[in-house]
């Protein structure tokens, strides 16, 4: 992705003790993404209405950031990062009114030993395995995060998370990270943290990752809290130039401090994208999601296709289409996001996406 990039020279700062001097070269990127495009939706009320609409995001989440460095000496640096999703289709936030950066909102080191931040950031979980999803982080069109499913349940990953210590390295093609999330409840560690691992590796055109996690809930009267836990494993393979092939599966258990049956499900995604010319690419993907210990469950299946044309390195056209569909006349919808109105459900966009 191409940045503009202001850059900035320190100041060189003398010491009277010594006479010498220290020079610390510091940089500011300014980038952002901006994606919108016209849905059709069917299925989009209870009445079982459609509609046309101007949606932002529909690829990838809109955004503006600014990320910077400086150099420490000795190969280390300081580095922080802020960033905002946007709804360009209204100009309100993306998510919480009251989150400004609601993306990232962090700072920290980064050596040979790799990357350590503090603040507000996407989980482990996110960061390896959102690679493997041949839709690309997309807000429509993509249940890899989380799905609509029985009763309305999501049964997704962590993905935006505060009040976070994470970190990660890469040696070599093997990556590994880890994060927590800190519950600030006095006198009680476990309370709304949530902690995370990642292993990753990748050599010639065969990638693999595999994660888990733990969110717990707020504790209750019982002295109890709700915990969920999620599993993931995903792989790529690139068989050629111009075709790539991936797969995954996410574990989801969630124990109930009431005391009340588990929430279990499997959930299962592959697909593959196709390089016709530089500029153009098919992808297609295919996300079921079983779901476990309940009569009459949804268990949905999405399949999903995008036809994208880069018209630079940085404006891409697209034309998005989906399908959704539960069992046993349960709820189901398209989007990550929004609750379903059907047992089923069919979207298209035609969206652009500009990258500064």
């Amino acid at each position: 992705m191409n940045k503009k990039h202001l850059t900035a020279a320190a100041a060189a700062a003398a010491f009277a003790a010594t006479g010498g001097a220290a020079h610390a070269q510091s940089s500011v990127t300014v980038y952002g993404l901006i994606d919108s495009g016209v849905e059709f939706v069917n299925h989009a009320n209870a009445a079982g209405n459609s509609v046309t609409r101007l949606s932002s995001g529909t690829m990838n989440t809109s955004r503006i950031g600014f990320r910077g460095t400086e150099d420490l000496g000795g190969g280390l640096k300081a580095i922080f990062q802020l960033e905002n999703g946007f709804k360009l289709d209204t100009g309100s936030f993306d998510g919480d009114a009251n989150q400004l950066f609601n993306r990232q909102s962090n700072v920290g080191l980064e050596g040979s030993f790799g990357r350590v931040v503090a603040g507000r950031s996407f989980s482990t979980t996110y960061d390896f395995i959102l690679p493997f999803d041949p839709m690309g982080y997309s807000a429509n069109y993509s249940w890899v995060t989380s799905a609509g499913a029985t009763g309305g349940r999501k049964d997704g990953m962590p993905t935006g998370v505060s009040n976070l210590v994470k970190y990660q390295g890469d040696f070599s093609g093997v990556k590994i990270g880890a994060m927590y999330g800190f519950g600030e409840v006095a006198g009680n560690t476990s309370d709304s943290s949530k902690y995370g691992v990642g292993l990753a590796w990748g050599t010639g055109p065969f990638s693999i990752a595999g994660t888990v996690d733990r969110v717990n809930g707020t504790t209750q009267a019982n002295g109890a809290y709700d915990k969920t836990t999620t599993a993931h494993l995903a792989t790529g393979y690139q068989l050629s130039e111009a075709l790539k092939f991936n797969l995954g599966y996410r574990y989801f258990k969630r124990s109930l401090a009431s005391g009340a049956t588990n929430l279990r499900s499997d959930f299962f995604w592959g697909g593959a994208s196709y390089k016709f010319t530089p500029a153009m690419t098919l992808i297609g993907t295919v996300y079921y999601q079983n779901i476990k210990n309940v009569a009459n469950d949804a268990d949905p299946i999405m399949y999903s296709l995008r036809l994208k044309y880069a018209m630079s390195k940085r404006t891409d056209l697209y034309l998005s289409t989906a399908y959704a569909k539960a069992k046993n006349n349960q709820l189901v919808g398209l989007s990550r996001d929004d609750v379903g109105f059907g047992n089923s459900q069919f979207g298209m966009t035609q969206g652009m996406q500009h990258r500064f």
